[in-house]
């Protein structure tokens, strides 16, 4: 299943880089994080557990797709930070997922994903203004 899940966030990052510019395809993507992680928080609220793990584990997945995704030739050491932010936010999801203060900690994590979308934003801008 975990292959499976690698795959599908793979795959829904290329399609997405295929749709729109690849800066804004790592926006949406990192969106989609947050969204799934939110959606998490509110199934586990309602008792929904499997549904909130489920979409916990979607947000890992997404994660998961940027940083096999990273070109880390061309990337050099931004590549490197960005893998180990990636690697980092899906260790905390997984470590927070079931404990009491689980919607504190997803709250953090959507802080710090809101956080880096928001770069990504300033950078596409930037790319796509002309030289």
């Amino acid at each position: 299943m975990q292959h499976q899940a690698n795959f599908q966030a793979a795959q829904a990052y290329r399609q997405a880089a295929v749709a729109v510019p690849p800066l804004r395809a790592v926006v949406m993507m990192i969106d989609g994080a947050i969204t799934a992680l939110q959606k998490s928080v509110t199934a586990s609220d309602e008792k929904k557990f499997e549904e909130s793990h489920d979409l916990m584990i979607r947000a890992t997945a997404i994660l998961r797709g940027l940083s096999h995704n990273l070109n880390f030739d061309r990337g050099g050491e931004v590549a490197e930070g960005l893998h180990t932010t990636y690697h980092t936010l899906i260790m905390a999801c997984l470590r927070s997922f079931g404990q009491p203060n689980a919607a504190q900690c997803y709250g953090r994590i959507i802080a710090s994903l809101t956080e880096l979308r928001d770069a990504w934003i300033v950078v596409a801008r930037s790319a796509a203004k002309p030289a």
